[in-house]
């Protein structure tokens, strides 16, 4: 049970788990307009999310304290190393009209972790994005949304339509929506100068705000010009799934209820795509 435990860990601290949950939602983009299986752009975001997740969790950590990490740490950095290279390796497999697209978004991650601006502007020293009061919940929307709906859809050079732009406010919506049981874990760790959603305006309405963002990201999609039955179907099981784990959430909650099983949301909604489109059988 001690190795399972371990793997478990393992698996979830050097962002594995949160990893495939991009890879998920990009590859469900791709099916949502009929795109075939691109390896390189799919493979590429899932070493990008774990080389970007590990870095931004990681740096102060490795800056600070590099000759006393604990094992799991450097493991954990050999790992990333890996990962870097491979995302490299299929980076430069993409098209070269997403390579700026991509500079974009590693921009961001850059300066979520680096301090870069004043120090009037954050709620500690770190004076990086991440410190920014009230932006952090959006701003990984964002990036979310970006990565795993456009930049899938710009390296098959898909155009930009409608449909598009509705999906990529469905993601950003939707990423929001399962941070929304981090926000309200972390209330018992985070400085008020943070500024979060739960710390503003409550736990009951934070979750009101789950609920109703929820009925906007399942109803959105009806004003698509191609919404499939099967989609649509799927869609309501995550929207309800999503809701539940929101209305449930609590600061006292379980080690993995986000970091597992909130996380494991987009991956859930990926196999009931790849059930509904028969790839099983």
């Amino acid at each position: 049970m001690n190795v399972f435990k371990q793997i478990l860990n393992f698996y979830i601290n050097s962002s594995i788990h949160v990893a495939l949950a991009v890879f998920s939602m990009a590859w469900i983009t791709l099916m949502d307009f009929n795109l075939s299986y691109d390896a390189n752009v799919l493979y590429f975001i899932f070493y990008a999310s774990i080389t970007g997740y590990n870095f931004v969790k990681f740096f102060g950590i490795a800056k600070f304290h590099h000759r006393s990490l604990t094992t799991w740490l450097k493991l954990i950095q050999i790992f990333s190393l890996i990962c870097f290279i491979l995302m490299c390796y299929y980076g430069v497999m993409l098209e070269e009209s997403t390579m700026l697209y991509i500079a974009g978004f590693g921009l961001i991650t850059f300066l979520y972790a680096i301090p870069f601006l004043p120090t009037r502007f954050f709620r500690d020293e770190k004076n990086n994005l991440r410190s920014i009061a009230g932006l952090k919940v959006y701003l990984i929307a964002l990036v979310w949304s970006g990565v795993t709906v456009f930049l899938p859809l710009l390296n098959n050079t898909y155009h930009i339509n409608q449909d598009v732009l509705i999906t990529g406010a469905q993601r950003f919506l939707f990423v929001i929506i399962l941070m929304l049981p981090f926000e309200i874990r972390d209330l018992q760790f985070d400085s008020l100068k943070l500024a979060t959603i739960p710390q503003k305006i409550g736990v009951k309405r934070t979750k009101i705000m789950g609920f109703v963002l929820g009925m906007l990201f399942f109803f959105l999609e009806f004003f698509k010009d191609d919404a499939q039955e099967s989609q649509v179907e799927s869609l309501l099981i995550i929207t309800i799934i999503s809701i539940l784990f929101v209305v449930f959430s609590k600061k006292g909650q379980g080690k993995y209820y986000c970091s597992f099983w909130v996380e494991g949301i987009p991956v859930l909604w990926l196999l009931l795509y790849l059930i509904v489109q028969g790839y099983f059988l």
